[in-house]
């Protein structure tokens, strides 16, 4: 009988330390800092032949969200000044998309529905298609997809501006006179699952699949660690 006690606790002490290394290293994983994105770091196909291999600035820079002005689906003025200091989350779509876009949109909606009582937490979603894509199209978008009016933030205006936002900034597509460019049909004309993940420095540090369940558990997560 002690020979068989002292074994059952062995076993135990053994599997109790197994688990403790198990969550402390997973602990340890969790805590590490997400990567900073410069182009240099993007599949070059999504980054415009001005940006190749680009790092770290000069002065220590980093690639960063320039300055923009589009308009919300209240009719609202966006600009850079709206994410200081909050974690953005950014997608490009258009309303009447029937293929990755009723996607993309349902997962933001999971994420917007799990951060929805955090204020520090911004939703953009940028229309491809301005054209049809007017303020009031974009609210009833918003409205169908119960979002809080001020923390997503649906975006029309400009088409030069949203497809500059998308080439050069958030390097989710290529330029559509680079020579990267692969894109097939319609020459102008963005088309993306990618979703970015941008801090309170306006720096990216995450692409997701929009369109992928594990990718946009992912994204929850690396939203928490930004946090």
């Amino acid at each position: 009988m002690e020979l068989v006690k002292r074994a059952v606790i062995f076993f135990g002490i053994t599997i109790g330390a197994i688990i403790i290394t198990y969550f402390v290293a997973f602990d340890q994983v969790d805590k590490k800092p997400l990567p900073i994105f410069s182009p240099k770091d993007v599949n070059p196909e999504l980054v415009d032949s001005s940006l190749h291999n680009r790092g770290i600035g000069i002065q220590g820079g980093y690639h960063t969200i320039s300055s923009f002005n589009l308009l919300d689906q209240l009719g609202r003025s966006v600009d850079k000044t709206l994410l200081k200091n909050k974690i953005v989350v950014a997608d490009f779509f258009f309303v009447s998309c029937g293929s990755i876009c009723p996607i993309m949109t349902n997962n933001l909606e999971k994420v917007h529905q799990f951060y929805q009582k955090n204020e520090k937490i911004l939703i953009l979603s940028h229309t491809v298609w301005p054209e049809m894509d007017s303020v009031s199209v974009l609210f009833d978008y918003a409205e169908n997809h119960n979002a809080n009016h001020d923390t997503w933030r649906f975006l029309t205006g400009d088409k030069k501006e949203l497809y500059r936002l998308a080439r050069n900034d958030y390097l989710v597509v290529p330029d559509v006179n680079d020579p990267n460019y692969q894109h097939g049909g319609e020459a102008d004309f963005i088309h993306t699952e990618n979703v970015v993940l941008v801090d309170q420095l306006q720096r990216i540090r995450g692409y997701y699949d929009g369109t992928s369940e594990e990718d946009i558990k992912r994204l929850i997560n690396d939203i928490a660690r930004l946090l």
